[in-house]
């Protein structure tokens, strides 16, 4: 098991990037929906605090199962993100 603040400095590289990846699209790609870019960065602060949050209150006695449900409900979550930053570089 990794230790809790590995974890968190992996959450926020992981949303960090895809933010930055946010503003890079609305700034410099012409053709981005700004207004879609900001309500995705909306939603990746949410997803950030949510799992922050999550890996500082673990459940005592199912330590593994805990972990296990955090990291697919943070794979689930990222690959969604990633889906929805993607969807904002396609020049429709």
């Amino acid at each position: 098991m990794t230790k809790r603040r590995i974890l968190k400095k992996f959450v926020n590289n992981v949303t960090g990037e895809l933010f930055t990846e946010c503003i890079v699209c609305s700034k410099f790609v012409p053709g981005t929906d700004k207004d879609k870019a900001n309500e995705l960065m909306v939603k990746i602060i949410k997803a950030n605090s949510e799992f922050i949050s999550r890996i500082s209150y673990t459940e005592p006695g199912n330590v593994k199962g805990f972990y296990r449900k955090f990291q697919e409900d943070f794979a689930k979550t990222v690959d969604g993100l990633i889906n929805e930053v993607g969807a904002l570089n396609t020049n429709k």
